[in-house]
């Protein structure tokens, strides 16, 4: 196991004495967020089967994590990135070790070119979301959760390819949860998940307009769109004023960074969202990222 297991912690300025607000602090994962869970699991096995070298396209937390965790297996990795990646990402996933590719400018093109590179038998492709390995290691955050807080009955979460959704769904279900309350968080121009709900498969949208970078794919994996509705749920899509706002609150509640895509799940419950308010037990997956630093976020709250 390359994860650790997170904190989960009671938010007392945002609990109040009929709802709980409690945070699933996956920003502390050695790699910055959630995305190490799933990553450590493929790339273990990948590494048991033999592979030497692993391909991930990543709009930055992904790569980041493979990147990580393919340095402590001893493994090589080429992460490829859309030109859409701050170079500051890309020089942290440099620093581990990583040849970093840029290719196109969403995570779609850069998918194209990665799985164009992992043609040959020693190397294992490593997609960002879309993979049951990855949904298996992501589900162990559900594990740590029931653990401590067997009654939650809502959890709020950001999707992006559907990947941390996916996990949080296959938990639930190993744990016989489908009382469990699941609400999927987007911004507005990057709401590829809302699409998907309203048509009933998945839908690729024409562009991400959108400062949650980390939520741009255009089309999400099609497993948690059939998976989820054997929960209840909810679909909220807010502005990226609204996913501002959760960073800096955040940032000021906790002294700690996440990114606008991590952001618009907290501002459910800075926002005292209708989404959570009949839940008594509320978790928040604070899914973290690495594209983020004091700068911008000073930035962001001028």
């Amino acid at each position: 196991m390359l994860h650790i297991e997170t904190p989960l912690i009671l938010h007392p300025g945002l609990s109040t004495s009929t709802r709980r607000i409690w945070l699933k602090l996956e920003n502390l994962q050695p790699s910055g967020s959630f995305k190490m869970r799933g990553m450590g699991l493929l790339c273990s096995r990948a590494k048991a089967a033999g592979k030497r070298r692993v391909v991930c396209p990543s709009g930055g937390n992904a790569g980041f994590a493979t990147a990580f965790v393919a340095r402590l297996l001893g493994m090589q990795a080429d992460i490829v990135v859309p030109s859409t990646t701050p170079e500051s990402t890309r020089k942290r996933i440099a620093a581990l070790g990583a040849t970093v590719i840029v290719h196109g400018d969403v995570w779609d093109e850069a998918n194209e070119h990665a799985l164009a590179l992992s043609a040959s038998d020693d190397v294992e492709y490593v997609p960002a979301f879309d993979h049951p390995v990855l949904w298996e290691g992501h589900s162990t955050m559900i594990d740590e959760i029931v653990a401590v807080l067997p009654q939650v009955d809502a959890v709020v979460a950001s999707v992006g390819g559907g990947g941390l959704l996916a996990g949080i769904l296959t938990g639930l279900l190993r744990h016989g949860r489908t009382d469990c309350r699941v609400i999927a968080c987007e911004t507005t121009g990057a709401a590829s998940f809302r699409a998907a709900l309203d048509a009933g498969h998945p839908v690729k949208l024409d562009r991400i307009d959108s400062i949650a970078k980390s939520l741009a794919a255009l089309q999400v994996a099609s497993w948690p769109i059939d998976a989820i509705k054997q929960f209840p749920h909810e679909s909220v899509v807010l502005t990226d004023a609204d996913a501002i706002m959760g960073v800096t609150r955040f940032a000021d509640d906790h002294r700690q960074l996440v990114e606008p895509a991590c952001g618009v799940s907290l501002a459910v419950g800075y926002l005292d969202h209708p989404a959570i308010a009949a839940a008594h037990d509320v978790v928040i997956v604070v899914c973290g990222g690495v594209s983020v630093d004091a700068r911008m976020v000073a930035d962001w709250a001028s």
